[in-house]
This record gives C-alpha cells, sequence and structure tokens, in this order.
C-alpha cells in the first residue's frame, strides 16, 4: 500500500470513528456536528499537523551556529536519501528520543531532544538521524503526523463524551440516551481504536526505517546500539508524551509494562535490534 493510500485509509477510518462518537454524544445532530469537525480536523491535520507537533513539544529550531556536527549529520544523510535537507529543531526535554514530522519532504522537520544529545556516541546519534531520514523518503511522515493530531482529537472528542453524559446527553429529541457506563467504555475505546489504526500503519514501517537508515549511513551496527541505549535510557527517564504520538517516536516514549507493550505502535525493540545486527553481518 502507497503512503497516500496509507493516509487516506486512516483518515478514513479516524472519521468514521468521530461520527460514531459524535452520534453517541447528541444522536443526529452530534453526527452531523462531528462529521464537520472531523473534515475541519482532517483539513488542519494535513496542512499544519507537523507545527501542532512541534509546538506540543516546545520544539524550537536549531541553527547551524547553535549545533554544527549535527547539521553536518543531518545534511550528510540527506544527500544519501536524496532529499532536501530537513530542518533541525530541539526539544528542551532529557528523556532521550527523536521523530521526524511535515507533510513532504520540502517541508521535513527532524526533532531530537536534549536528553539524545548527551547520550548517545556521534556514529550512535548518526544511526538514530538516518532512522529519520528514511521516514522522510519513504514519505511516512505525513501519515505520522496525521495520525497523531486524529488520535489526540478523537480522545479529546471521548472526553466530551464523558462530560456530556454526566451533564445530561439529551437535550432534545434528536439526541441519543448516554449511560455514565457507555461513556466510560467510549472514553476507553475510541483511543484505543485510533491507537489500533495507527498501530497497524506503523509497526511496519518502523522495520522499513530501520532498513532504510542502516542504508544511508552504511552503519547498521550504530542504530542498533542507538536503539538498545534509547529503549533503556527512555525507561528510566520517561517523556511527558502525549499517547497520540507514541507512533512518531523512534522508540516508543510510553513505558506502562506488558499491556502498553501489546498496543504499542512500535515493533520490539528486541526484534528491530536483532535485524540490524543481521544486516551488519
Amino acid at each position: 500500500m502507497t503512503s497516500s493510500m496509507k493516509t487516506a485509509v486512516l483518515f478514513a477510518l479516524l472519521t468514521t470513528l468521530f461520527i460514531v462518537v459524535g452520534g453517541l454524544i447528541g444522536g443526529k445532530t452530534g453526527v452531523i456536528v462531528a462529521l464537520f469537525f472531523a473534515v475541519a480536523v482532517n483539513f488542519f491535520s494535513y496542512w499544519f499537523s507537523d507545527s501542532i507537533v512541534l509546538k506540543m513539544y516546545k520544539a524550537q529550531e536549531l541553527q547551524r551556529s547553535d549545533a554544527p556536527q549535527l547539521h553536518e549529520i543531518v545534511e550528510e544523510l540527506a544527500r544519501n536519501a536524496g532529499i532536501p535537507k530537513p530542518r533541525i529543531c530541539i526539544i528542551p526535554d532529557p528523556s532521550p528520543n527523536a521523530f521526524a514530522t511535515g507533510r513532504n519532504p520540502e517541508n521535513a522537520v527532524v526533532a531530537v531532544t536534549q536528553g539524545i544529545m548527551h547520550i548517545l556516541s556521534t556514529n550512535e546519534l548518526r544511526g538514530v538521524i538516518a532512522h529519520e531520514i528514511a521516514h522522510i523518503a519513504n514519505r511516512d511522515i505525513l501519515i505520522q503526523s496525521c495520525a497523531a493530531v486524529l488520535g489526540s482529537a478523537i480522545t479529546s472528542l471521548a472526553n466530551m463524551l464523558y462530560f456530556t453524559s454526566l451533564f445530561g446527553g439529551r437535550d432534545n429529541e434528536n439526541s441519543s440516551p448516554i449511560s455514565a457506563v457507555g461513556a466510560i467504555l467510549m472514553i476507553i475505546l475510541a483511543p484505543l481504536a485510533a491507537s489500533l489504526i495507527q498501530m497497524a500503519i506503523s509497526r511496519s514501517r518502523e522495520y522499513s526505517a530501520d532498513e532504510s537508515g542502516a542504508h544511508f549511513s552504511s552503519d547498521p551496527q550504530s542504530l542498533a546500539s542507538a536503539l538498545n541505549k534509547l529503549n533503556n535510557y527512555s525507561a528510566k527517564i520517561p517523556l511527558n508524551a502525549n499517547p497520540a504520538t507514541e507512533n512518531m517516536f523512534i522508540v516508543s516514549p510510553l513505558h506502562s509494562g506488558n499491556m502498553q507493550a501489546l498496543f504499542s505502535t512500535h515493533p520490539p525493540i528486541e526484534e528491530r535490534i536483532k535485524r540490524l545486527m543481521q544486516m551488519a553481518r
């Protein structure tokens, strides 16, 4: 399935979730309102999802004078991948992680946390940047960004459903009755459904970005080493991340035990490292 088709499927499925939750909130009127809301969110997700996510994490653009070595790494790997050099942003957080965003390679951004700059060697950092460059070259970043924004919006809509149930869920004859139990179930199931849709699209994409990134850097072993470090350190120094944006990061910023791992948008880190080490051999 092409990136464009994946994006269209994502929009369609998450829009359907909007409409279902809207119907539970306000019956027929809720469906109409949710439909307009979904169209608006889809539009803003396509054009502004990168800005929304960067602001969410207080990312600031890095000039060449701020981090010349990082700029050189990004420039080299972008050239190897045959794409324009993306902008570089720093996230003021000690948890080590990174992601790429933007609707296309011409408007791409690579964002790294302060924490990742402190714990990785130059070669390991290069491996991480190569992975993010691969997401840009493979045109995954639109899907990542839009899924994050849409998933967050669905969670907010589910919360609206809960408060509607508390203060009266039927204001007129077009509204449908909402039980407290039903509302609580939707608060759980709507974000879970959004996460499952993201997971279905995301897991294979991470393997592909690892493989492409290893080719761009010609150093799969350094990426494998970086993934191992990031997995260990991010568990000790958790990132205060919005769960809807989990799919964007190179390693999952969420560490909540086996159940969280089951529904993670990322494949098992051990399997990713194993595949990279096989490439190295």
